[in-house]
């Protein structure tokens, strides 16, 4: 009978060492589901720290299936879990920034807690889940964009992800979606929900090594920066945003974040298709204002205001939704 491993106790930070071990041991089933449980739990109530978050992520990194991607891709993203069940801002942004030029590497899932994750949204647009996934490596070199659905890199987080449904609360595993790129991007435009967590998050992108990011939240909650006033930014390796942004730092007006509430995927679907239509009013300028961030991030922008102005050009002469349609028939 094979003997199970231990976890460390997680009362106390755990030093980088224990934490790789631990988190080695937690995806290759060294552990057993009720140990695991009690010490995601543990180290949630505790709050873990940034190199917990880092070695997670490194165990996460080193058992997943890569993607090539071309140099200076980026991946635009969060956290999610934020409970304001927005448009898909960041799917947006993505075939927006792709637009303009910069390739991007688009880490998603369905939804969890939303009504309409990245993946969701784009299947009732039309994507092909399944040939998108198969087609990834081939759509990021000849089109600039790929959807990384997580569920098809990741098959070490399979006997993870039934535990966290049980546990029924956030844990370490939260975090790990935008830190986990399975392109290897090294430059990320990373939203989080926990504007508290923001330092600390970066903190642990740092240390996997990082060539330019920024972790954006914004002051209510929200994991992207928000229209609807301030966001703070933590920049890491070149990146030098703001700290602090609003709207008015792109040259944008505020909306309420009613204004940007989604629905079911074919409702934020049909959203995403009017955008890349045109259609002005508060969808557009949360795209146009997390795009001038990541435009910024990939060294493609000085400043927020011309990445503002690139990703509305990029909108209205119509090659974000012609990179849609390439996509949706690319195989």
């Amino acid at each position: 009978m094979t003997t199970l491993a231990l976890l460390p106790d997680p009362a106390t930070p755990l030093a980088r060492e224990s934490a790789a071990q631990a988190f080695a041991d937690i995806l290759d089933a060294r552990v057993s589901e009720e140990a695991i449980a009690a010490f995601l739990i543990a180290l949630a109530e505790r709050g873990e720290t940034s190199v917990e978050i880092a070695e997670a992520a490194r165990a996460l990194r080193a058992r997943l299936v890569p993607v090539a991607a071309p140099a200076g891709a980026i991946d635009v993203c969060g956290t999610g879990g934020d409970g304001h069940h927005t448009l898909n801002v960041s799917t947006a942004v993505a075939l927006v920034v792709a637009a303009c030029g910069v390739p991007v590497a688009k880490h998603g899932n369905r939804a969890a807690s939303s009504k309409a994750g990245a993946a969701d949204t784009l299947e009732a647009i039309g994507l092909d889940m399944a040939v998108a996934g198969a087609t990834a490596e081939g759509s990021l070199a000849d089109l600039g964009i790929a959807f990384l659905f997580a569920a098809n890199h990741h098959p070490a987080m399979a006997r993870i992800t039934p535990i966290r449904r049980r546990i029924g609360r956030r844990t370490i595993f939260n975090l790990m979606g935008p830190l986990a790129n399975p392109a290897h991007v090294t430059h990320q435009l990373i939203g989080i929900a926990r504007p508290d967590y923001a330092g600390l998050y970066a903190e642990a992108l740092a240390q996997l090594g990082t060539g330019g990011a920024a972790v954006i939240s914004g002051e209510e909650g929200l994991d992207e920066l928000s229209t609807a006033g301030p966001s703070i930014a933590v920049s890491i390796g070149s990146t030098n945003l703001p700290p602090r942004i609003t709207p008015e730092d792109a040259g944008l007006p505020r909306h309420p974040l009613a204004a940007i509430r989604g629905g079911d995927p074919a409702y934020n679907a049909a959203a995403l298709r009017r955008l890349l239509d045109g259609e002005a009013g508060a969808y557009r300028d949360a795209v146009l204002l997390n795009a001038a961030a990541a435009l910024v991030v990939a060294g493609h922008s000085p400043h927020l205001t011309a990445g503002a102005t690139a990703a509305a050009a990029a909108i209205d002469d119509g090659r974000a939704a012609a990179l849609l349609d390439r996509w949706i028939a690319y195989r």
